[in-house]
């Protein structure tokens, strides 16, 4: 994922200021990810609880951003626009549910049951983040080839 999201701020980076920030964001979201599937495992402990609940805020911070402030931006209103939207804001949306489910299981404490099935929990998630950043690198994509989305682009001051 880290790769996929390198791939992307190198074609499309630079060329607007939100869709910067929100690739960050994507960017610190996936290294909080990391570090939560990445513990020493052998212990059979779980992360730290504020370590989890930085987690759920960060992914709640960049799900909010993606539905609230960057989506509409990436999708013109043209025919070709209004298609992709159709096809891809479903799926968006069941994986922003997916998400959801999470947060709401794991943000606030962990219980001895739900500790069982952390690690279970934070991978499919990892899948589901996936298949996310696919489709949003779907609407960057159109963003900066329809030739009247990029011709009316913010760039970023320097």
């Amino acid at each position: 994922m880290l790769k996929q999201l390198e791939d992307v701020k190198t074609k499309w980076g630079g060329k607007s200021q939100t869709v910067d920030n929100w690739l960050n964001a994507r960017q610190q979201l996936l290294i909080n990810f990391c570090n939560l599937a990445g513990m020493d495992k052998r212990n059979e402990t779980l992360p730290e609880a504020n370590e989890i609940a930085h987690f759920c805020e960060c992914l709640m911070d960049y799900l909010s951003a993606g539905h609230f402030e960057v989506f509409d931006i990436l999708v013109s209103d043209d025919a070709d626009g209004q298609q992709l939207k159709a096809h891809l804001y479903p799926k968006l949306t069941q994986t922003t549910d997916a998400a959801l489910q999470f947060n709401d299981k794991f943000a606030e404490a962990v219980t001895i049951e739900q500790a069982a099935n952390f690690d279970d929990a934070l991978a499919k998630l990892g899948e589901t983040l996936e298949e996310r950043f696919g489709l949003e690198d779907k609407l960057i994509e159109h963003m900066h080839t329809t030739p009247t989305r990029a011709a009316h682009e913010v760039r970023p001051t320097q």
